[in-house]
């Protein structure tokens, strides 16, 4: 199938985009990577009349530290986040997590903005930066504003961004040193969409685990931090497996649908979490 009819423009500046977006509003897409929305445009389930092509915004790109957070620029290219020394150094999660990503052609062209932005539930990035507590910045004409990711996520394709504001930035917290990340997905091939993942960070202390932080993803509509399981991991120091497992059936919701059902999901999440805690136990994954 090919893409309805649209307009194109080339964005020369950030105050060009926001001049445009406040005029086009929910009328306008903004085309960065394009590895979601031209697919998505090609099968009709997505119709804009106008694309708004950010690709010669360079501010947009690049990966920094700034004081105590790391910024990655919205438009920085997967590929990019894939080889950053700062990423491997500063974000040991989202460097585990970004092999995980698609496949080599569209990590060249598919942006971290993008990805957030989208808000897929199966996408990797947007669990690591809920379970990272990253601030995601936005811009509009009216000036900017700064959003948590646990509050960014509202649902399947769903955020928090208003229809005159751009994704500018993700501001990470950098983590506490000691910290270790443990990062996994099931799918049914490398690069598919996963059927159930986790991200997740613990610090580990005389063989005890401390302040866990597991965000699902791929089993709701939306990343899902595994609260209950997360208090009976720092209660009992990771010893209590079997409780922690059965505290999933509190937290998670899993949706089914014809090739996995909810309770297979809920299955993946088990096996995710013990994968964890044998991780952490064997001091791989440190920060």
């Amino acid at each position: 199938m090919k893409a309805p009819p649209f307009q194109y423009q080339r964005m020369a500046t950030l105050d060009e985009l926001l001049s445009a977006l406040a005029t086009h509003g929910d009328d306008a897409s903004i085309l960065a990577g394009g590895q979601s929305l031209v697919p998505l445009m090609n099968l009709r389930m997505a119709n804009p009349q106008i694309l708004l092509d950010i690709n010669r915004l360079t501010e947009l790109s690049g990966i920094r530290v700034e004081g105590d957070a790391l910024v990655v620029g919205a438009l920085t290219r997967h590929a990019e986040t894939l080889r950053s020394a700062e990423i491997r150094t500063h974000m040991p999660l989202i460097a585990a997590a970004m092999p995980h990503v698609a496949h080599d052609a569209v990590r060249n062209r598919g942006t971290f903005g993008g990805s957030v932005s989208l808000a897929d539930p199966a996408a990797e990035l947007p669990a690591c930066c809920v379970a990272l507590d990253a601030i995601m910045e936005l811009r509009s004409e009216a000036g900017a504003r700064s959003v948590p990711a646990s509050a960014f996520f509202r649902g399947a394709y769903e955020t928090a961004r208003a229809e005159n504001e751009v994704l500018v930035a993700v501001r990470i917290p950098l983590p506490r040193s000691g910290v270790q990340i443990f990062f996994d997905e099931l799918s049914r091939r490398k690069g598919d969409y996963a059927l159930t993942g986790l991200a997740a960070t613990a610090a580990v202390i005389d063989g005890r685990i401390a302040d866990p932080t597991l965000v699902y993803f791929g089993i709701e509509d939306r990343p899902v931090r595994a609260s209950a399981a997360e208090r009976v991991l720092a209660n009992t120091g990771g010893a209590d497996i079997a409780a922690a497992e059965a505290a999933l059936d509190e937290d998670l919701d899993p949706a089914g649908d014809p090739q996995t059902s909810a309770a297979a999901r809920l299955q993946f999440a088990r096996v995710l979490l013990r994968r964890a805690l044998t991780q952490w136990r064997g001091g791989v994954g440190d920060g």
